[in-house]
């Protein structure tokens, strides 16, 4: 994948996003008001290991949608972002790093189409990292790892605490994913863009037609 063809990041606005998509009031206030919760390292290599569908039944009460094995929750009436984070982690039987973003950072995302036209070659991922909070800055974009020699992560852009780019579908590509903390100074948890679209489906999706 060629990051010279990648698409400029524009700022789009929820006036935009309507009169774009055609979407009604209600749903942009639908998006708007949702959650999106990422745990990280769950279900991986046996440990810290649950189902998390039945996590997401167990918090009905917030209307949350599983998205997955890896511990992805699309929160369609999340209340107070404190209380609800304060819910899940004691639903928890362990510790686990927690990132969140609203649901109006991915709609934008999606719209500005960060990866562009260009489809990814079988033997790469396109990703979404997801800062668990406010790093300490942008580091120069994009950034190739390893520097030197065969690449295995490109981060080609951030908007605040979402890190987006390819990976090769490599063994080695887990460890360098890594760096990302290192670069941006925050624990980042990361997902498949094919995840991501998964989100946007259930965000754009009547409550009444959604099913686990």
């Amino acid at each position: 994948m060629d990051i010279a063809h990648l698409r400029p990041i524009m700022v789009v606005s929820a006036a935009h996003l309507r009169q774009a998509r055609g979407w009604s009031n209600g749903s942009v206030r639908r998006w708007t008001m949702a959650l999106i919760v990422f745990l990280r390292g769950i279900n991986v290599g046996g440990y810290r290991t649950f189902r998390p569908s039945m996590l997401a039944r167990e918090l009905a009460a917030y209307d949350v949608v599983n998205v997955g094995a890896a511990g992805t929750f699309v929160v369609r009436k999340p209340g107070s972002r404190a209380r609800f984070l304060a819910e899940l982690r004691r639903k928890l039987r362990f510790e686990a790093e927690v990132a969140f973003c609203g649901g109006s950072d991915l709609i934008r995302l999606e719209v500005e189409n960060p990866f562009g036209t260009e489809a990814p070659r079988p033997d790469v991922v396109q990703f979404v990292s997801i800062l668990s909070k406010a790093g300490r800055g942008e580091p120069c974009l994009p950034i190739v790892i390893p520097e030197v020699g065969e690449w295995f992560v490109r981060i080609i852009g951030s908007r605040n605490r979402l890190v987006f780019g390819v990976y090769r579908r490599r063994m080695k590509a887990i460890g360098y994913l890594g760096r990302i903390d290192e670069l941006f100074g925050a624990p980042a948890t990361t997902r498949s863009w094919n995840t991501i679209l998964s989100v946007l489906r259930i965000l754009k999706t009547p409550e009444r037609q959604t099913t686990e």
